[in-house]
């Protein structure tokens, strides 16, 4: 799952939404001396991409990316999931989506304290730049994509998958929308530290 995923599916708390961020950021983090609800949120995070990855609906879209491109799927997979939980958003939450980005905006302004500085900066950036209303278009994430594979540091091919993903769409969002309630219903268990 990716950032906006995770804040939705996170507990209901501001510092256990940064925890659920928290685990793309965690390296060098000790969770023992983090706060309990930002623990808590980190454990959250990283249960869900466990079941994400063994799910088999996931896994099945795995397959429909070219060999070339296969080996990022699971990258290129966890950003369109943010578009296909906006896409779907009605279906998933009684809240409207801009209230909950708006809220989470907020939050993570309120507590850039509790994050590392890089997780500070990308917060910033992703608070500045609207990210995730921007999720709503697929030619962004085609664009985040790329962004991705221009940070990777070896010959790769994954920069234009958006092309197949647009091939795809339609199986890629039925996949989805097979998948997620029940990642959906996972993400109400307790996760205590």
């Amino acid at each position: 799952m990716n950032h906006l995923a995770h804040l939705f599916l996170a507990p209901d708390s501001p510092k256990a939404r940064v925890g659920s961020l928290l685990g793309d950021f965690a390296r060098g983090i000790v969770p023992g001396e983090l706060p309990r609800e930002v623990r808590v949120g980190l454990q959250h995070h990283r249960a869900v991409d466990a079941f994400t990855d063994q799910h088999p609906q996931v896994i099945a879209s795995k397959r429909l990316f070219s060999p070339q491109r296969r080996r990022f799927s699971g990258v290129a997979l966890d950003i369109l999931y943010d578009h296909y939980l906006l896409r779907n958003w009605q279906r998933f939450s009684h809240v409207n989506s801009d209230t909950f980005v708006d809220q989470v905006y907020r939050e993570l302004d309120e507590n850039a304290s509790l994050m590392p500085d890089k997780m500070q900066r990308v917060t910033r950036q992703i608070v500045l730049h609207d990210w995730f209303r921007s999720y709503q278009d697929i030619d962004n994430i085609g664009y985040a994509l790329d962004r991705v594979a221009n940070r990777i540091r070896f010959r790769n091919a994954f920069s234009g998958i958006i092309e197949e993903i647009k091939a795809h769409d339609q199986e890629l969002e039925h996949r989805f929308l097979s998948f997620f309630p029940e990642l959906k219903h996972f993400a109400t268990k307790d996760f205590e530290c």
